[in-house]
């Protein structure tokens, strides 16, 4: 009798051990898969935010498809803010013939729970302005961003994001992202 509930102890044992091994690599997956869709939508929002140029004008001036393209990785409250800053966009590509290309470097995770992220992003923009018929590339800007996604319906979308900088200073522009905003650089290049 003794050895019987012995062995249902034991079994007992073994059967909780297994369970809260696999709960624990289960949450462990979770948790990566997890940080892994919190960089792709961070690097999403990078991409499609910093890609314009002439080519998505419209004949009102407009860039519809850049603004709807941002939308679907942001949320509803920070879509309000994007749709001033885009018309600063498109006045740039439309007067200056202005376009951007991002390139991102590294992405990670400084916080993660169920429902909300931090992010923090690397890189690069590039612009290039048409002069006179000609298009002039310019040095890339280099970026750091910290990127705060929350969770709404299952979906992680951007609710806004600042500027990285060394002892937490802001860039002379006072823009978290670099905007073309000065009249290029043609030195050198008539």
């Amino acid at each position: 009798m003794l050895a019987a509930v012995l062995v249902a102890v034991i079994l007992a044992a073994v059967a909780t051990a297994a369970t809260l091994l696999v709960t624990r690599d289960a949450e462990a997956g979770d948790t990566q898969a997890g940080r892994e869709d919190v960089m792709a939508q961070t690097e999403q929002f990078m991409l499609r935010m910093g890609s314009y140029g002439p080519d998505l004008l419209d004949d009102s001036g407009a860039m519809p498809d850049y603004r709807e393209k941002v939308k679907e990785v942001i949320t509803p409250k920070f879509a309000a803010s994007f749709d001033k800053e885009a018309g600063a966009a498109e006045q740039l590509v439309a007067q200056a013939g202005v376009a951007r290309v991002p390139d991102v470097f590294a992405t990670g995770v400084a916080s993660l729970d169920a429902d909300s992220a931090r992010t923090l992003v690397a890189g690069s923009f590039t612009d290039s302005y048409t002069i006179k018929g000609k298009t002039v590339p310019q040095e890339p800007i280099p970026f750091r961003i910290e990127v705060s996604l929350v969770k709404i319906d299952g979906e992680w979308l951007v609710d806004d994001f600042s500027p990285v900088t060394a002892g937490g200073a802001v860039p002379e522009s006072g823009n978290p992202v670099p905007t073309p905003s000065q009249t290029p650089s043609t030195e050198g290049k008539q």
